[in-house]
């Protein structure tokens, strides 16, 4: 059976299961074995493991491969999900098993460093794959602009991992801007003030030296199209996020779950200008210890003036408190001209602490939208992949410009210059290493043809 009969099966299946939920003859609400989606598990620990998990359990899919560069890692995952991954192939090269399995797979989840997320997801989709990539959507500028393309030219299903916008506090946020509740925004406070896994490091003078890998890891495919550095746990596993060669910082981190509903719905895009206003630490090769970055925001139309989002991270890096506002150590205030919201990252919903439309809205707040969509993230991946949703809440049209305003601020984070950027050329105007950035290193020899597939 090829891909294009198996989903049009299956949306069918998904169907009669919606019917089963009234029907006492279908109670069970299964689709038959052979008629789910082959999944492919691309990073079998830590967040990759979390996201696979989910995708494993779900009642759409049978588990056909675990891939990850350090195989027990593959292994321990394939013993704890018990008989749901028992005829999963292994693999420690995403590109041998799309070789050997490309044929065969319909979705994957790929939940690997940051640096890596980019070659995967392209292969993947040219193959006709639908992709749940955790976020941030990838490692530069340049990179979301390809995936962002690829997604409408090979005509797959794509889902970033920010769970929270398959919650109901995107359905809150949608709602209030539609109803005028949330209008006239002129700033935004966010802030993420836990610690970071670089911070007890110190001050970083050099790349580290080379330590012995855990047993049997592919670090070439680890390092992928980033440059390659002799293997040191500073790197892996988990600690990759903080050097700029591999990952996104705080803003890769947690900015996806804390300003994905304000981008989207105030209709954001990119900033014109991106400042760096306090880099606290600064560093040639790791992110800074706290910084504070500013971007400005052109004015969108009716009730959507300039605005500017102020970004606040380091542990004692804290917003000014404005009127008395207490925003949360992970989350954000927004200040509109007559009302002040704030709320906290991943599905937390906005609560109206003051201004003086406080009064006139609490009695008259709208219901929340009714959305015939999943409010469930993976599932909603899933079922989009079938055909029964009609799109994937963070597709990568809605994610990619999102994670683009974090990769420009992770450039002045790393260089603690202003930048003015040009939407329309999408070039950096001020600055050439900063322009360059955009691409981040050459891909190494080898791994160029990952960056041609757009």
């Amino acid at each position: 059976m090829n891909k294009l009969n198996r989903r049009e099966l299956l949306k069918h299946s998904v169907a009669v299961s919606a019917v089963a939920a009234v029907t006492p003859s279908f109670a069970s609400g299964e689709v038959a074995k052979n008629d789910k989606l082959n999944l492919a598990v691309i990073g079998c620990a830590n967040r990759g493991g979390a996201i696979g998990s989910e995708a494993v359990r779900h009642r759409l899919t049978q588990c056909v491969a675990l891939c990850d560069v350090v195989p027990s890692r593959a292994k321990g995952f394939k013993s704890k999900m018990r008989s749901q991954c028992d005829k999963a192939q292994i693999f420690d090269d995403f590109r041998q098993m799309f070789e050997k399995l490309g044929d065969k797979i319909d979705v994957c989840t790929i939940g690997v460093p940051d640096h890596a997320h980019f070659p995967i997801a392209m292969l993947a989709m040219s193959l006709g794959i639908h992709v749940y990539v955790e976020k941030p959507l990838a490692h530069t500028f340049e990179e979301c602009e390809l995936l962002i393309a690829a997604e409408k030219k090979y005509g797959v299903k794509c889902q970033m991992g920010n769970q929270g916008h398959s919650s109901a506090q995107r359905l809150q946020f949608q709602s209030w801007v539609k109803n005028g509740v949330i209008k006239n925004v002129r700033r935004v406070d966010a802030c993420m003030n836990r610690g970071r896994r670089w911070h007890p490091w110190g001050d970083i003078k050099d790349f580290p030296a080379g330590e012995k890998m855990p047993a049997g890891m592919n670090w070439d495919v680890w390092a992928g199209t980033a440059p390659k550095h002799p293997y040191n746990r500073k790197y892996d596993p988990g600690n990759w996020r903080g050097w700029y060669d591999y990952g996104n910082g705080a803003f890769g981190d947690w900015g996806p779950h804390t300003l994905d509903t304000i981008h989207r719905f105030l209709k954001l895009d990119l900033p014109h200008t991106i400042r760096a206003e306090k880099i606290i630490k600064p560093n040639d090769f790791i992110y800074p210890h706290g910084t504070t970055i500013a971007f400005d925001f052109p004015e969108r139309g009716q009730n959507m003036p300039a605005m500017t989002i102020n970004w606040y991270d380091g542990v004692k890096n804290r917003p000014p408190s404005k009127d008395g506002v207490k925003i949360p150590s992970c989350g954000k205030a927004i200040y509109s001209d007559d009302l002040t919201f704030v709320g906290g990252t991943h599905s937390a919903k906005l609560k109206i602490v003051g201004g003086d439309r406080q009064k006139e809205v609490a009695t008259d707040l709208p219901k929340d939208s009714v959305s015939k969509t999943s409010t469930n993230h993976m599932d909603n991946f899933l079922k989009a992949a079938v055909g029964s949703d009609p799109v994937c809440n963070s597709s990568f049209a809605v994610s990619g410009p999102l994670t683009q305003v974090f990769m420009l601020g992770c450039i002045a984070q790393r260089l603690g210059e202003n930048l003015k950027f040009d939407a329309k050329t999408r070039q950096i105007t001020n600055n050439e290493r900063a322009n360059k950035l955009l691409k981040g290193h050459p891909p190494r020899k080898g791994w160029e043809e990952y960056y041609k597939l757009a």
